[in-house]
């Protein structure tokens, strides 16, 4: 029988994590008879009642098990700690506030099972209703910007919401970078997606623990793991001053203005030249640095999906070529 570790990353959540809880029993009976499922909980630092509920219900269920950090280190971090230590054959990552959709687990499940090409099931929104305008207005720009400026694609409304097999698993936890990017990584790792679409859902209680300036600021994270094309602003700001470099100086040439603004012209036409070759200073040392970031990160070159015939053996741990 296969077994269905779900990865649960909790801060502050002794306001649903019952029943949260209690919808996952309902979800582990439907699929009792295919699998077995267990809720490997995550608590990241909380300061209220959630790791003292966490301890009751592990003693009670033994397919409850949970990890405690000594402090809160970010929702990225208790992702990393619960695929590290999910040992099922395939593996679901949700969060417990019930905006992602526990019975869609067992819909995850019968496509992961039915179809063998299928590496992974992930959820996406179609609507962002009920969620703040503003967040929804940046969110938009933010998955618009970053599918422009970045050769790994993050569909628009993409939740971590998923279940994967162990394989992809695996290849996500083998990424050792510790500025981690989730969606980015889910999608870098490639292996065969297939989408679930839903409708954004309230939380069942409690509080969201991302205020927009934490979300502002995950985005920016996003962007600098998975592109360096803000390395390259200052060829672009380079070849704006290399432009504006003769016509400033053919105006302070030939202009006939006051000997003051003939004098303005000069001058700006110098600080433009000059700029320029600081600028392009600055991106030749950014080329450089970029090939730092992607050797820093130590990303493997490849990640081997399976293998057959004659290395038919079992599969390799993704690594990187030196």
């Amino acid at each position: 029988m296969d077994k269905i570790t779900v990865v649960v990353p909790c801060f502050n959540e002794e306001a649903v994590i019952t029943t949260f809880y209690e919808k996952m029993s309902e979800i582990s009976n439907r699929l009792s008879s295919l699998a077995g499922l267990e809720l490997l909980f995550v608590d990241d630092g909380s300061t209220d009642g959630t790791v003292k509920l966490l301890e009751a219900m592990s003693e009670k269920d033994s397919r409850v098990g949970y990890i405690s950090f000594s402090r809160n280190f970010g929702k990225e971090a208790a992702l990393l700690a619960g695929l590290e230590a999910a040992d099922g054959d395939f593996v679901a990552v949700m969060d417990v506030d019930m905006q992602d959709p526990p019975e869609y687990l067992v819909q995850m499940y019968h496509m992961l099972t039915e179809d063998s090409s299928l590496d992974c099931v992930a959820a996406k929104r179609t609507t962002r209703a009920g969620e703040p305008k503003v967040r929804s207005f940046f969110a938009r720009r933010f998955y618009k910007l970053i599918n422009r400026i970045s050769d790994t694609k993050i569909v628009d409304g993409a939740r971590d919401f998923r279940m994967m097999r162990r394989d992809m698993a695996e290849a996500v936890v083998a990424l050792g970078e510790r500025c981690r990017f989730s969606k980015g990584i889910f999608s870098w790792v490639g292996f065969n997606t297939g989408w679930i679409e839903f409708e954004n859902t309230e939380r069942a209680a409690g509080d969201t623990k991302w205020s927009f300036f934490g979300l502002f600021a995950y985005a920016l994270e996003g962007i600098m793991a998975f592109t360096t094309v803000p390395m390259c602003l200052p060829f672009i700001a380079a070849g704006v001053c290399f432009v504006l470099f003769p016509i400033l100086a053919l105006l302070a040439a030939f202009l006939q203005v006051s000997g003051v603004l003939r004098l303005l012209l000069g001058v700006s036409a110098v600080a433009m030249l000059c700029t320029g070759m600081i600028m392009t200073s600055l991106g030749v040392l950014g080329g450089y640095m970029s090939k730092m970031y992607r050797e820093v990160k130590a990303r493997p070159m490849y990640i081997v999906r399976r293998r057959g015939g004659i290395c038919s053996g079992a599969l390799m741990k993704s690594r990187s070529i030196k």
